[in-house]
């Protein structure tokens, strides 16, 4: 969609804009974060959610719990705190079942995004005989890629034999999911497993995750997806989808801090097989024959049991406090707004500062979550620095693109009014 001209008539106003915002039924929710203000007390119009999400306010009260409960407390926390630390992580079973659309016992909140991702080709890309192929997104986040790649070579493989990546046709900007069903129609027998990234992180498609997962069943191949991007922004139903694996950050659209601790999802199928091959460590042990001190590792059943180490308390606090609001609102919810404020959002483009760019995400609902990419071909750097003079805080990738997100839990179409009127 290059933005050149209207389809129909657009209310460009500041109080249409209010309009929206006061028959926002999720508008009180906005209050619940942080906002960002500069030095003189300014506030920032923050658009930047799909990089780092603003800060829940109950955040602060529930590391500041812990850190009362490890100062009066110390080593008896692990018991007596008003959270226990030594189960801790289990608040997140069903927190996190339904945030992603799974199965209590499926979920967990572990590591990093990357780290997770290892840990899981280390169950599921198991290369046998010709079954050696893992197929990608040409233009992955780059951590995804250099994960893949490492990985492979740390097997005694070449990854420029064994990976496969489906990028856009020549002259297009997006993949086309018929290419992506056709590699894995044409790997056939050699595919092992398939690993993409539910939405690109650079242009903001989304891609159908049933449909890829099922054709890469349909040839014997496990499918393994990163749902950095989807996460907190799209609705999930990877059960019923019949995911084998999926991994994602929990910094972003989750609004957990920086660095924060990542999620994994293991299909109840997998989870209930103790013997897969994993890594171990002492907290994917049976709680019951944990503190035993056995050599002997038994692995718990379900995602649980693919963790390392006992859970950083002060890092999941926030996390907690993030996923109880997601909890309370719905994914249903936060979609119908995402929709509306990315409408709302492409209906005031053409009249923009950025009309001279072309949006990169695809407009249909299902196809996209809350961010819309826009390329230019000049200047695109000016533009942001522009923006962000403004006191708006997007997202610059390079080359040429700017990526807008407005988050449906604290962002008010206000926020779109002010960052694409003059």
């Amino acid at each position: 969609m290059t933005m050149t001209a209207r389809a129909v008539p657009v209310d460009t106003s500041a109080e249409y804009a209010r309009q929206l915002d006061a028959a926002d039924p999720l508008r009180s929710v906005r209050a619940e974060f942080e906002h960002p203000f500069s030095e003189d007390g300014r506030p920032f119009t923050y658009l930047c959610g799909n990089s780092l999400g603003l800060m829940p306010r109950t955040a602060r009260v529930m590391v500041q719990e812990e850190l009362d409960d490890w100062s009066r407390l110390a080593v008896e926390g692990h018991m007596l705190s008003r959270r226990p630390w030594v189960d801790f992580h289990e608040q997140f079973s069903e927190l996190g079942a339904r945030l992603v659309g799974a199965r209590a016992g499926e979920v967990v909140m572990m590591n990093s995004l990357t780290v997770n991702l290892h840990l899981m080709m280390v169950s599921f890309w198991r290369p046998e005989g010709k079954r050696t192929k893992i197929i990608m997104e040409r233009g992955a986040f780059p951590s995804d890629t250099y994960a893949v790649q490492s990985h492979v070579r740390a097997r005694g493989l070449d990854p420029a034999r064994e990976v496969l990546e489906v990028g856009p046709r020549t002259g297009e900007a997006l993949i086309r999911e018929e290419d992506i069903l056709e590699a894995i129609r044409a790997a056939g027998d050699t595919l092992a497993l398939i690993m993409i990234g539910g939405v690109n992180y650079a242009t903001g498609q989304a891609f159908s995750i049933e449909r890829i997962t099922a054709a890469a069943h349909a040839v014997g191949a496990m499918a393994g997806w990163d749902l950095a991007h989807w996460a907190g922004n799209l609705p999930a139903k990877l059960h019923d989808w019949n995911v084998d694996f999926a991994c994602w950050c929990s910094y972003k659209y989750l609004n957990s801090g920086p660095g924060a601790v990542a999620g994994c999802f293991v299909h109840e199928r997998h989870g209930t097989n103790i013997s897969l091959p994993r890594f171990a460590g002492w907290w994917g042990n049976d709680p019951k024959t944990r503190f035993a001190m056995s050599p002997e590792f038994i692995a718990r059943e379900g995602a649980d049991g693919w963790q390392l180490s006992n859970p950083p308390i002060l890092a999941l606090a926030p996390l907690l406090a993030s996923l109880q609001i997601f909890d309370r609102v719905g994914m249903e919810a936060l979609q119908a707004k995402s929709l509306a404020m990315t409408a709302y959002m492409r209906s005031l483009l053409p009249t923009s500062p950025l009309a001279a760019g072309t949006v990169l995400t695809p407009s249909a609902p299902g196809t996209h979550g809350a961010q819309l990419s826009i390329a230019f071909e000049h200047d695109a750097r000016t533009r942001h620095s522009e923006l962000t003079r403004r006191g708006i805080i997007c997202d610059f990738r390079a080359p040429n693109i700017i990526r807008l997100a407005p988050a449906p839990l604290y962002n008010s179409f206000a926020d779109i009014h002010t960052t694409l009127t003059a």
